[in-house]
């Protein structure tokens, strides 16, 4: 058993504290002492029965500024100062305390968009690794981007006719590439590049960067070896122990919503036949304009599929306005099922679904990989277009959506990608074919001595532990 106590540092997003949760239940199982950090809202957000049911877990929170939630119109430059500022001085407060109290930590993973954390670390003499929670050929494509690539793609990636080949990656036309690094990209999330810029400056001042990458070397062989530079090490896929290798059957969540929710779609699901439910979620961020909602609306009614369809509440009092109210809502709920939230990795083990609906967020790449069910990419923006890219041309366990002019996805189009998927024609049985391969080869991963197995291993060894 490996021997140490790691300080585990995420980024207060769900996106990002889901698989840093899973990556400290991984270490405490191999024997490690774990602290985890991060804002005093995300904690708030774990119920006391999972914060205290860990054992070797602990939990230290820093304030964000916004300890009630950050909500929209809040200013993006003081989260993200508040954040810098009071993570670093929480680590170095966690790191003498620990040491005082005769648990020194050994080491420091930190997620994304928190590039001072190996600052610290080399100030407290820590070894540390960056925790990527994105596939390793985002890490590439970044990586290229700010060493000598950048200009050819701002210059070319207008054209849609244009693609680029980058060194160990498929050819990449403009919309599989991370959506941050295009000039459309949002301003809202303006601070993203330069910070990813930051986060690759910190890796290049390294003799040898540990980049702990939620990916497993089946999965992208090539893109794991494309750095030079960097050690990018597969230890995925982060999701919970119950759908993956079973060694902890009572870790079914990822503890980030754990609110009480109604689970009676469950028996929804019972309800259904084998492979016969489309399941429809675009995460927890992206709020889609209602005109793309009615065209996805009409493309799953025609396809004449039971369909569960997770439509998220409105966020921080706000209330649903009529004029946003699907025209199709009735028929909606007489098909299918509309909740406003569910368990998404017993949905997809269900034995009735047969397609994820997807924006392709790599959390739920990842948990349709380890389920084996097909998917319908319809990415949106951040590396959702680069995952989509993978699951329709490298992975082969889906098909992408393609937009119309104004970049709306059709109905039409929707129904044609659900019954390519779901039918029994030969591309849907080599998807179906892919989807079973994946699955098998990611449970395969996270076996005692498989290949994700072994890496976190050596890395541990190599640097967690202090003699």
């Amino acid at each position: 058993m490996v021997q140490g106590h790691a300080l585990v540092l995420t980024f207060p997003a769900q996106g990002h504290i889901n698989p840093a949760l899973q990556f400290a239940k991984r270490l405490i199982r191999m024997g490690m002492e774990v602290t985890f950090a991060t804002s005093v809202f995300a904690q708030r957000r774990f119920s006391a029965k999972t914060a205290g049911a860990i054992e070797g877990l602990r939990f230290v929170a820093f304030s964000d500024g916004y300890d009630d939630g950050f909500k929209a119109g809040n200013d993006v430059q003081h989260f993200l100062s508040e954040i810098r500022n009071n993570s670093s001085q929480k680590l170095r407060e966690t790191v003498s305390a620990s040491a005082d109290e005769g648990h020194p930590i050994t080491c420091l993973v930190y997620t994304l968009l928190l590039p001072w954390a190996a600052e610290v670390a080399r100030e407290c003499q820590i070894p540390h690794g960056l925790l990527w929670i994105q596939p390793a050929t985002v890490l590439d494509i970044y990586y290229y981007y700010f060493h000598g690539y950048g200009e050819v793609i701002t210059n070319n990636c207008n054209d849609s006719s244009w693609s680029i080949k980058l060194p160990g990656l498929p050819l990449l036309a403009s919309r599989d590439l991370p959506s941050f690094i295009l000039p459309s990209s949002s301003d809202q999330y303006n601070f993203t590049l330069p910070t990813f810029k930051e986060e690759l400056d910190q890796l290049d001042s390294e003799s040898s960067p540990k980049v702990l990458v939620n990916t497993f070397d089946e999965l992208e062989p090539e893109a794991l070896k494309s750095i030079e530079k960097y050690d990018l090490i597969g230890i995925g896929p982060l999701i919970p122990s119950a759908f993956l290798d079973g060694k902890d059957p009572s870790d079914t969540s990822f503890g980030g919503d754990l609110f009480q929710k109604s689970r009676d779609y469950m028996e929804w699901l019972n309800s259904k036949d084998e492979s016969s439910v489309v399941y429809i979620s675009f995460g927890s961020i992206l709020d889609l304009p209602n005109r793309q909602m009615e065209e996805i609306a009409r493309g799953v009614l025609e396809s004449r599929r039971p369909f569960l369809w997770v439509m998220r509440e409105k966020q921080n009092g706000e209330e649903e306005r009529e004029e946003n109210r699907l025209s199709c809502m009735e028929e909606l709920e007489q098909r299918g099922r509309i909740v406003p939230w569910c368990s998404q990795l017993e949905v997809l083990s269900h034995p009735s679904l047969g397609c994820f609906i997807s924006h392709c967020g790599w959390n739920s790449t990842l948990e349709s990989l380890a389920s084996g069910i097909p998917v319908v990419a319809f990415p949106h923006w951040t590396d959702q277009g680069t995952n989509a890219k993978l699951i329709e041309d490298v992975w082969k366990i889906g098909v992408r959506v393609r937009a119309n002019e104004e970049g709306v996805v059709e109905g039409d189009e929707l129904k044609r990608c659900i019954e390519i998927v779901m039918g029994d024609g030969e591309r849907g049985e080599e998807i179906k074919r892919n989807g079973k391969k994946w699955k098998d080869l990611a449970k395969e991963a996270v076996r005692d001595g498989g290949s994700s197995d072994k890496n976190l291993k050596e890395f541990l060894q190599e640097v967690a532990i202090r003699v």
